[in-house]
């Protein structure tokens, strides 16, 4: 079957749109085939859907701006737009994973504690700093460099996260399910990170070459952390990857 006929096109936006749906609180349509084949393939449309809630929030900061002609407010207001486009779903999974690290010792602990919906001191800390910083960062920019940073960061922080698909294992407690059981291939990987050519002219090159530097030692050395505290990746893990690398790119874009 060609990959460009109509079903296997019909299929992929179908997938498309399931990423869209678990990665936002955009409504999608409902798909009755709700296939664990198809929940497994939406990793690879995560930085298509980060340019999506990227662009929005972009616009959304030069819309406040033009009101208000205040940086700090209107990056405050557009990171309000953010949220309520993905219901803090990577928030989330920062703020269970500080708990989680944070408060347990052994592999068992951590994992229960990031499966327990309530958020502690760990994850109330983590997602003040981290939230300040980005409020911080954006409005200490110019307003159109502001605009290039978001649209990098939402596509190349989420492209960074599903990395972790490709060489670590799924971990979960007792009876959690396993929306991204399967192993991202490399391939895939690389397919999925065409978003990035599209923001290629939005930074220096100085600029993307110490961002590949960074986010290579974050990525290399959170995968170790992982690997050595719980053996793999959880979905919240994903979410505080995805974070992480997020507000380093703001902080080299600063820079």
């Amino acid at each position: 079957m060609s990959p460009f006929d109509k079903a296997s096109l019909r299929r992929e936006w179908q997938i498309f749109l399931l990423a869209l749906g678990f990665l936002s609180r955009i409504p999608v349509p409902q798909d009755p085939d709700f296939s664990p084949e198809k929940l497994d393939g939406t990793a690879r449309y995560f930085p298509l859907v980060g340019l999506l809630i990227g662009g929005v929030t972009a616009i959304a900061l030069l819309v406040f701006f033009a009101l208000f002609n205040n940086p700090l407010l209107a990056v405050l207001l557009s990171m309000a737009v953010g949220l309520l486009l993905t219901g803090a779903f990577h928030e989330d999974g920062l703020a269970d994973s500080a708990d989680g690290f944070g408060g347990g010792w052994r592999r068992d602990d951590v994992l229960r504690i990031m499966k327990d919906s309530r958020i502690g001191s760990y994850g109330t800390a983590a997602l003040f700093m981290v939230l300040a910083i980005k409020a911080a960062s954006l409005s200490a920019m110019p307003i159109a460099q502001a605009v290039g940073g978001i649209l990098i960061a939402q596509v190349v922080s989420r492209w960074l996260a599903i990395s972790f698909l490709i060489d670590m294992p799924y971990v979960s407690g007792e009876g959690k399910s396993k929306p991204l059981a399967t192993a991202l291939s490399l391939r895939d990987w690389l397919l999925a990170g065409l978003p990035v050519l599209l923001l290629l002219g939005f930074a220096q090159a100085s600029q993307w070459l110490l961002l590949l530097l960074i986010l290579g030692g974050f990525r290399l050395g959170f995968g170790r952390y992982l690997s050595r505290r719980i053996q793999g990746y959880t979905g919240d893990a994903l979410g505080a990857a995805q974070q992480l690398s997020e507000i380093l790119i703001y902080l080299v874009i600063l820079l």
